[in-house]
Order: structure tokens, then C-alpha cells, then sequence
């Protein structure tokens, strides 16, 4: 089997008899060593000595007087986020489980960044055995953001950290920001995938430097459509199968969910009516979802299709909200949820 986003930390966690994943004393020494919780030259000796304590032994319990003594006050707000969360993560039955509540009931006090990891060690699970890099490079839209762009008529998408990264890079040519995405040569190294070079994406699946081609690569919008169908059969329980759409013609349209908050602009904009011309343009995707056992549908919707908008917001950036999917769509009390 190729491996495939070594990065997420997969390796460093236990799957259970049910297929979810346990967090393990290996997977929060990796936490530890990332470099946002790498005390700073200038660091107190009460980080130091926290920092050094947990990874010897980061199960340890850290109460609130050993993060007060922490002398900078961000650090003190970082490591409260930190403990909160790796406590999160050895409690939970299965991250799986954990990512679920989360969804469902508020991650308000969570870091945005701390969703991101928990969806990229899941997602990592739940494509296990994947061969279709057209499916993986889709499935990066889960966990990082994307800035999108319109070349020779086809909707890119490229990691927008690399894409700002290879931007900076630019600043000394004084280069124009767009410059990037419509000039490959002028980008870098990043390609964008079709059929001569999916098969790179296994060398680079860390290096999220493959633009996708979601308008014009009918591979691409399928690609996505699988992500989902495997991330809600894998969080859920419950089969769904998903096609790519050119617009909602259903005039007794029931339900919709907005993969990012953009997206639900734009849905609510429809749903009311309400939508201009400016609408249209902010689309990347449009689908329509079905599940395959209209038992686990909520009554209100039955066998109506549900409809899934993702959009850009005005700086072209596309950030999709995987918990969306698992909050916003209408099962049923008899569904086989996490």
C-alpha cells in the first residue's frame, strides 16, 4: 500500500476494534515538538522546565499554578489550549468520536488549527488504503485552506499556504499577487494535476505543492465528491453517494448544507430568494447528496436530494468546514452516528 500524509501523525495512533483512531503517548510527543509549542530563546524557566517535563512523559497532569507561572502571557494562553486539547484527545473513546462532538456541540474554546489536525488524522483513516490521488489531493480542501483562481476558463485551487509562501518568494521580482497562479513557470514547482502527473502525488502528499484543476478536470469534482462520501460514511455510519452539479433545478428543494461559511451565504441567499448575479461567482462547488437508506433521513426531507454549496470568500480563499457535514445534515434519530 503507498503511504500518503505521513505528517497527520496516523502512525502514532492506535485504530480500535471499531476502526477509529486512539490517541497515544507518541502522538502528543509529536504535538510537543511542533514549533509553535517550542519555547523561545527567550522563554521563562517555567515553560522550559514544562516543556522538558511533558516530553519525558506526556501523559503527565499539568495543573493550572504550573501554567500561571509561565511568565508570557501568549505562552500561558498557548499552553492552556494545548493541555485542554491533549486531555481531549486521551480521554475520548476514539478521535472519531471526540471530532463528532465537537462538531455537533461547539468547539468554541478550541483553536481552529487543533480541527484541522483532528480532521487530518481522521480523514487519514478513513481514506486508508486509497489509490486515487485525484481523491487525496480533493481531501486536502478538508483540512487546508485554498486559494482559488480562473485560468484559460477553468477554476484552480492551490494550497494557500504554498500559494503565499511562493508569493513572498516573488516580493524581490516584484511580481503582481496573481502572478503565481497564472504563470506555472513563474509559480514554481507547483503542477497542476491531470493524468501525466497524478501519479507525483505520492512522492508530495506532504508537500501540498498539486494545484487542482476543480473546474475543468471532470476527475477533480469527482475526486471530491468520493472525500465526502467516505468522511460521512466513516463519521456517521451511514451511506451517501454524491455527483457534481451545474445548478439546483429542483424547485421543491428541502435542504442544503453550507461546507464553509461562505457557502451558507450563498445557500440562504438562494433559499430566500435573494441571490444576485455576485452569487454565482463565489460558487467553487455545487452537489447534490443522496443517502442510499432513506430510513436515516430526517421525515422533513425523505428522498429530496440534499444539496452541498462550497464558496470563496472575497479574497478568492476557499475554506471548507468538514463539520459541517456532520452537524448540518438531516439524519434521522435511527442513524448510525458516531
Amino acid at each position: 500500500m503507498r503511504e500518503f500524509w505521513v505528517a497527520s501523525g496516523h502512525h502514532l495512533t492506535r485504530r480500535t476494534d471499531h476502526g477509529g483512531l486512539v490517541a497515544t503517548p507518541e502522538l502528543i510527543t509529536a504535538y510537543l515538538a511542533r514549533p509553535e509549542l517550542m519555547p523561545p530563546n527567550d522563554a521563562c524557566d517555567a515553560e522550559r522546565n514544562l516543556h522538558k517535563n511533558l516530553l519525558s512523559d506526556p501523559l503527565r497532569a499539568v495543573s493550572k499554578a504550573d501554567i500561571a507561572a509561565i511568565a508570557d502571557a501568549d505562552a500561558r494562553e498557548n499552553w492552556t489550549f494545548m493541555i485542554a486539547f491533549r486531555d481531549r484527545l486521551v480521554a475520548a473513546q476514539s478521535l472519531e468520536a471526540l471530532y463528532a462532538s465537537l462538531s455537533r456541540n461547539g468547539a468554541h474554546d478550541l483553536p481552529p488549527i487543533f480541527m484541522a489536525q483532528l480532521c487530518h488524522l481522521i480523514l487519514r483513516n478513513a481514506l486508508d488504503g486509497c489509490d486515487d490521488p485525484y481523491v487525496l489531493r480533493a481531501a486536502e480542501l478538508f483540512y487546508r485552506p485554498q486559494k482559488a483562481t480562473v485560468h484559460n476558463g477553468s477554476l484552480l485551487l492551490a494550497d494557500a499556504e504554498v500559494v503565499d509562501a511562493q508569493q513572498r518568494a516573488q516580493n524581490d521580482l516584484h511580481s503582481s499577487p496573481l502572478t503565481a497562479m497564472l504563470n506555472p513557470a513563474v509559480f514554481g514547482e507547483m503542477d497542476v494535476m491531470d493524468d501525466s502527473n497524478a501519479w507525483t502525488y505520492w512522492s508530495q502528499s506532504d508537500a501540498h505543492s498539486m494545484a487542482m484543476n476543480l473546474g475543468g478536470n471532470p476527475k477533480a469534482r469527482e475526486g471530491l465528491c468520493r472525500v465526502i462520501e467516505r468522511w460521512v460514511a466513516h463519521l456517521l455510519g451511514v451511506g451517501v453517494t454524491v455527483e457534481p452539479i451545474a445548478s439546483v433545478e429542483d424547485r421543491d428543494w428541502r435542504w442544503f448544507v453550507g461546507l464553509d461559511s461562505e457557502g451558507t451565504k450563498v445557500g440562504n441567499s438562494l433559499w430566500n430568494s435573494e441571490a444576485t448575479g455576485d452569487v454565482g461567482e463565489q460558487i467553487v462547488s455545487l452537489m447534490r447528496l443522496a443517502f442510499d437508506d432513506v430510513r436515516y433521513v430526517d421525515g422533513r426531507v425523505g428522498g429530496k436530494p440534499i444539496y452541498l454549496i462550497l464558496a470563496m470568500d472575497k479574497d478568492k480563499v476557499v475554506r471548507l468546514k468538514p463539520q459541517n457535514l456532520i452537524a448540518g445534515l438531516p439524519l434521522a434519530s435511527t442513524a448510525n452516528v458516531a
